[in-house]
């Protein structure tokens, strides 16, 4: 869809056919330099497909303030997964959403971008690891895969499934797996959850994430996160391998709503360094190591 406007909304179709709401945000550096062809921003910018977490959608603030976070670094479309906000379906906690995050990834190519980065956050993070992991090779229950990214950056993502060693992912999973818990997240969270659950386990994050490379990967964790402890990044880490690219941030809990001063901008300086392979460095020159 070349010649996307500014700020917009819009609804995609998945390939198997959920109706996706959009929030897209034209990159806002380039807007105020007064540049208006279209095409020539497409080309010039970073378009980047943001993937929130678990409840959250282009209406909730705090997801609005990472969109706003990131759009002087590149033009930016919010897609409300399935079971989300104002899109169909019910949620599938990763696994068919792979669908959603190739349905935005695109419309950001028909929109003119040749540089686009998926940034998604817990449920998301997860969510844009599989698709990196298998798209143009793999099927998603029988669905293709096609739209392929330049770069990946996942925030709060676990490394596996199942997850009930700490007490909000204990919470998460009463929501799920019971039908009193379905009806609160309908009702309180505005998300619906798929009641038939999964027909088989889906693979884990862990265990396609070395599929990525040599696609650029970051992978973003909070030290301070209640969810998934520090276990799951440096798992995902390891999988990886070369070149992925992990920060552990000292004092960011966990995905949008825990975000620390800074970290978003952070994130958006570094894009134009992630898909050239090139590492964050600090003053002085060195590579910036984690904080453990």
């Amino acid at each position: 869809m070349s010649g996307a406007p500014h700020t917009a909304s819009a609804t995609l179709s998945s390939v198997d056919g959920e109706i996706l709401a959009t929030s897209y945000l034209s990159c806002i550096r380039i807007v105020t330099e007064r540049v208006v062809d279209h095409d020539d921003l497409a080309e010039a910018t970073v378009g980047v497909v943001l993937v929130p977490g678990f409840s959250g959608s282009s209406e909730k603030p705090v997801v609005r303030g990472v969109a706003e976070g990131l759009r002087p670094y590149g033009g930016v479309l919010t897609v409300d997964l399935r079971g989300h906000g104002r899109s169909s379906g019910q949620c599938t906690f990763g696994d068919r959403e792979v669908l959603d995050v190739d349905a935005a990834v695109g419309w950001m190519r028909a929109a003119g971008y040749r540089r686009v980065v998926t940034v998604g956050w817990s449920m998301g993070g997860s969510a844009v690891l599989r698709h990196a992991a298998f798209a143009g090779n793999v099927s998603v229950h029988g669905f293709p895969v096609r739209n392929a990214v330049d770069a990946v950056v996942s925030v709060s993502a676990p490394s596996r499934w199942f997850v009930r060693d700490t007490a909000p992912m204990r919470r998460l999973h009463r929501l799920a797996e019971t039908a009193s818990g379905r009806m609160v997240a309908h009702r309180l969270l505005k998300v619906r959850i798929d009641a038939a659950g999964w027909p088989e386990v889906p693979a884990s994050p862990v265990e396609v994430v070395g599929e990525i490379a040599p696609t650029p990967l970051l992978l973003v964790h909070g030290d301070r996160d209640s969810y998934f402890p520090l276990e799951h990044p440096r798992a995902l880490a390891a999988a990886a391998g070369d070149p992925a690219e992990l920060w552990i941030v000292p004092g960011f809990g966990h995905a949008e709503a825990g975000v620390t001063p800074g970290l978003v901008a952070r994130i958006g300086r570094h894009l134009p360094d992630l898909l050239t392979g090139r590492r964050e460095v600090a003053a002085g020159g060195t590579t910036r190591p984690d904080r453990t």
